[in-house]
């Protein structure tokens, strides 16, 4: 049981908290609890200046230099590398580019590549039903564009991962947590019986990067992408990233071979050769403001103790558990979140027959969350902006949201396009 009993136990635990300091380099709107940063993280103070500064002087006075005298073209490189060492991965290489769900076919068409060369017998690609839809739709699509007998094989969990391994299996991709349960996967432990399986493992870590602990260089990763809008406070839509090992870097071909990935590309070259490690995993031509926001959110989460960083999110995560479990028991909410610490990311998941609502009637009243079919209430315990009085908060209008059926007002029953 947490010693967090009282709002004002949960306010002394701010004042002692070794990260509260890092709120600081945030923008956070006043009267607002900010929970959905599991799905946009909140503005980083510098951003501002840094994407005016890009806009006014790089592109406004530097203009087409900027390439060199500005260092745009090595952008997505140098950010690459910052993410890399953040995610325990600096044996490999990544690069700051595209979207997730293109990334996701960049890395599963270079793993199924490798293996079409080594085993070309396996034609089966294993992910998670649960997995973020995103993910199969491009694994669907790739094995309709290879249209050589390739399938996708679902488990329901890590219970099943066993089972599944099969001689077929070519490739493995996985979340690393759960975007519904934040149910987190031992990559390490699972990486090993891939392998030991004969198949890739690539990691999506979307709900992971910034927030919960990954070392991919540890775990013997073989490939790994995610978003930066998320927990590393990059912005709506900023680019996502690609990291593959260092034992891939010059056998995986980018299936998408754009003129970015091209070895010298201002040659013009008739045809297409690959640059060296992760930069033949760019296509077109970068994004700069967006890359250079996002690298405001990148450079602060390196600046954080990864240590104390977990305990922040175990320890918010813990409380919001904790207080919703005793102080809300009268009401049907069924956490969907493990409750074993080394299983669970960053946010915390509840189900309730009424979840849409009672969530709209949330955001109504200053909380803002998200909700996920089937029913499911997600809070995005952020550790570097959000703190245990804010978790206390947060719970306390949630109970009122209940108690009083707030929810049940006919404005929260209309839904809309984006849930």
């Amino acid at each position: 049981m947490s010693e967090l009993t009282t709002r004002e136990a949960c306010v002394a635990a701010d004042a002692a908290d070794p990260i509260a300091h890092f709120r600081e380099r945030f923008t956070l709107p006043d009267g607002l609890i900010y929970l959905d940063g599991n799905s946009l993280g909140v503005l980083p103070a510098a951003a501002p200046a840094r994407a005016a500064d890009v806009v006014t002087r790089e592109w406004g006075t530097d203009l087409i230099g900027s390439w060199g005298k500005n260092d745009w073209f090595e952008t997505p490189v140098r950010i690459g590398e910052k993410l890399a060492r953040l995610l325990g991965g600096s044996e490999g290489a990544a690069v700051a580019t595209d979207t997730t769900s293109i990334n996701v076919f960049k890395a599963l068409g270079a793993a199924i590549g490798i293996q079409a060369e080594d085993h070309p017998e396996r034609r089966v690609i294993v992910s998670e039903r649960e997995n973020f839809p995103t993910d199969l739709y491009m694994v669907e699509g790739l094995i309709t564009l290879l249209d050589r007998g390739y399938e996708l094989r679902l488990v329901d969990g890590p219970d099943d991962i066993d089972a599944a391994l099969g001689e077929d299996v070519a490739v493995v991709l996985l979340t690393h947590v759960n975007y519904r349960t934040g149910r987190m996967w031992d990559m390490a432990g699972v990486t090993a019986k891939i392998h030991a399986a004969g198949a890739l493992a690539i990691w999506d870590l979307c709900h992971s990067a910034g927030a919960a602990p990954v070392e991919l260089d540890a775990a013997d990763a073989d490939f790994a992408v995610g978003c930066t809008y998320k927990y590393l406070n990059g912005g709506p839509g900023s680019p996502a990233f690609l990291w593959l090992a260092a034992r891939h870097q010059d056998r995986a071909q980018n299936p998408l071979s754009g003129w970015w990935g091209h070895n010298v590309p201002f040659e013009m070259a008739l045809n297409y050769t690959p640059s060296d490690g992760a930069r033949r995993f760019l296509v077109g031509t970068q994004p700069m403001i967006s890359l250079a926001t996002m690298e405001v959110g990148v450079d602060i989460a390196l600046e954080v103790d990864q240590a104390e960083l977990r305990a922040k999110s175990l320890a918010l995560t813990n409380l919001f558990i904790e207080l919703v479990q005793t102080r809300l028991a009268h009401h049907p909410l069924t956490l969907v979140t493990p409750l074993d610490e080394s299983e669970r990311g960053s946010h915390v998941s509840f189900r309730h027959p009424e979840g849409y609502a009672v969530m709209q009637a949330l955001i109504a009243n200053g909380v803002v969350g998200d909700y996920r079919e089937p029913e499911v209430l997600r809070f995005g315990l952020t550790p570097l902006y959000l703190g245990y009085a804010d978790v206390w908060d947060a719970v306390e209008t949630l109970r009122r949201v209940l108690d009083e059926e707030l929810w049940r007002a006919p404005e929260f029953q209309i839904r809309g396009a984006v849930t």
